[in-house]
């Protein structure tokens, strides 16, 4: 699943920021539809409607605001205000960037801007082989991946070493994930579907669960998304 690796990137085309404030930042290998996706799902889970990248691909959330959550609001806002840089990377087609990731980068070259630099790899395509509920599909892009990574930045949050849990991390998305009145993630790890955990099969498909309590009752009703493990990456 995405994650955040406590590795070191070492690479030679870090961006020289059009500003000392600009905190998230995409680079110029994201495509403009790709842009577009990222901030439309960003605007749909805050609430800013003019949310958008400027020219520079520096992160603006505008001024008008319709709904949303306000804890995914705070958090960008706690990353605006921080001492990190985020960068955005497309990653896609990579078998070892499984939705997002994040990393810490650092220039190959010595450079006077010593800012903490934290790369998110973003596999645009891997959403697009995910299939199932309506419900889930709605708690599950790439706008909840990326506020996964900049949570893990932001806070210095955790992800589970169990299936027990969605973890620390995860725990705080579902908090936004409960505040627009979806299901929330039940568990950090997907699992395999019953009919094909056989290591002889080529499609290895998964499913991760979404939790929704529904009726007077408070019933609990899980919604799935599924994907070919075999195409997305992820596995051992």
């Amino acid at each position: 699943m995405w994650c955040r690796l406590v590795i070191i990137l070492i690479v030679s085309s870090i961006p020289v920021f059009a500003s000392t404030t600009d905190r998230m930042v995409i680079r110029d290998n994201i495509s403009p539809s790709q842009r577009e996706e990222l901030a439309l799902r960003l605007r749909l889970i805050t609430g800013w409607t003019d949310l958008t990248f400027n020219e520079d691909g520096a992160l603006r959330t505008g001024d008008h605001l319709a709904g949303g959550s306000q804890s995914a609001r705070e958090l960008l806002n706690n990353a605006f205000s921080g001492s990190r840089t985020i960068l955005f990377e497309d990653a896609s087609g990579r078998k070892d960037v499984v939705f997002c990731r994040v990393i810490l980068a650092r220039p190959e070259t010595d450079s006077s801007d010593q800012r903490e630099v934290h790369l998110v790899q973003i596999d645009f395509s891997d959403f697009q082989q995910i299939t199932g509920d309506k419900r889930a599909r709605a708690a599950f892009n790439v706008g909840w991946a990326v506020l996964h990574e900049v949570e893990h930045v932001v806070s210095d949050s955790t992800d589970p070493q169990d299936d027990n849990n969605a973890g620390n991390c995860e725990g705080q998305i579902n908090k936004m994930r409960r505040e627009l009145g979806l299901p929330v993630r039940s568990s950090y790890f997907y699992s395999f579907l019953p009919i094909t955990n056989d290591s002889n099969l080529v499609s290895r498909l998964v499913r991760l669960g979404f939790d929704e309590d529904v009726g007077p009752t408070s019933k609990r009703k899980r919604y799935w998304l599924v994907w070919d493990a075999a195409v997305v990456g992820g596995l051992s």
